[in-house]
């Protein structure tokens, strides 16, 4: 057997030219919570990476509805250590210091993912410090401002259709606020994985849902989901009893030991003595910024199986625009900030 001697690493000259990283950054931060206004452009240093970390530039950030929650004094607020502090999970960047010279994702590599907001700065800023294995290559087919609405919410659906209800062909799942951020994808994985979905959404986005692969689409406004879904095997409730309880009528119409699936557990702190009198099976969820999960995710947009729909681009120095917009409760998909040149 004849051993070829290996083939020297590139050299450091080979590596993309990047602008150097300067030490202070824009930025969105707010210095108490409150309504949107509270949210204001500022310049902060900087984040410097450290061990296993990137340091991303970020091109685009996703908006989601933790985001609002914790400004407004809810979500994770308890968490932020700090004031001023920056908003958010998602982006979608360009790496501008990799771990290592060898390092898988290397320095001009697209990627996008979450940082650990609150424990870390948020993504309304120019550059993220962020564990390596919570960000993945971007999809080449996507643009940074589509990648930027994937993260959080691709990674919460994926929890919820594949690792909680284990989707499979023939399960019936009813799926609550479907053409949301997280809605819009759990229709299409579960769809993907051979489900038979039924949605509900306003009467506008009806087409849209079943587009999507919904089988069954429900107006909630004026249709009662409970006199119409049939008997399902699982709930997924981006809702919660802050509507019409359609938490509490959701059980009516599972199967007998049905699992119920509530994401926004503050809408209904009872939900899980409910589902247990009703004899019905329930879990919260949390997403986890998985890298990998998000890399199986990317190959599923690059292949067209499943696609991410952006409502609305705003600039990052109208976040507090963004985040209006966003608590109208009508967005179709993702809100997304530009924050830098691509």
């Amino acid at each position: 057997m004849i051993f070829r001697p290996l083939r020297a690493a590139s050299a450091p000259d080979d590596s993309p030219e990047i602008a150097p990283v300067p030490e202070e950054m824009r930025a969105v931060v707010f210095d108490a919570p409150g309504d949107a206004d509270v949210l204001r452009a500022a310049v902060v240093p900087t984040p410097a990476p450290v061990l296993s970390e990137l340091l991303v530039r970020v091109v685009a950030a996703g908006i989601n509805p933790i985001d609002a929650k914790t400004r407004s004094g809810a979500g994770v607020s308890s968490a932020i250590t700090e004031f001023p502090s920056t908003l958010g999970f998602d982006f979608s960047g360009v790496v501008v210091s990799s771990p290592y010279e060898s390092h898988p994702l290397p320095v001009g590599t697209e990627v996008f993912g979450m940082v650990p907001f609150p424990r870390s700065g948020g993504t309304y800023a120019e550059y993220v410090a962020v564990p390596t294995l919570s960000v993945a290559r971007k999809p080449a087919s996507l643009s940074h401002v589509e990648a930027a609405g994937v993260p959080l919410a691709a990674l919460t659906a994926w929890g919820l259709v594949v690792e909680t209800a284990h989707a499979h062909e023939g399960q019936r799942i009813l799926i609550h606020a479907g053409a949301g951020g997280v809605g819009h994808f759990a229709v299409q994985l579960a769809a993907y994985f051979g489900a038979h979905v039924t949605a509900t959404g306003s009467g506008s986005n009806l087409a849209w849902l079943r587009e999507l692969g919904a089988s069954v689409v429900i107006d909630r406004n004026t249709m009662r989901f409970d006199e119409v879904a049939g008997e399902v095997d699982v709930v997924i409730d981006l809702v919660g009893n802050v509507h019409d309880e359609t938490g509490t009528r959701s059980l009516s119409v599972l199967r007998p030991g049905g699992l119920y699936i509530l994401v926004p557990t503050g809408s209904w702190p009872g939900y899980a003595a409910a589902a247990a009198e009703a004899g019905m099976r329930t879990t919260s969820y949390k997403v986890i910024p998985d890298g990998g999960v998000l890399a199986t995710i990317a190959r599923l947009l690059e292949s067209g199986a499943i696609h991410v729909f952006v409502d609305r681009v705003f600039p990052l120095a109208e976040a507090a625009s963004a985040h209006r917009e966003l608590e109208k409760g009508r967005t179709r998909g993702k809100i997304v900030l530009a924050v830098g040149d691509a």
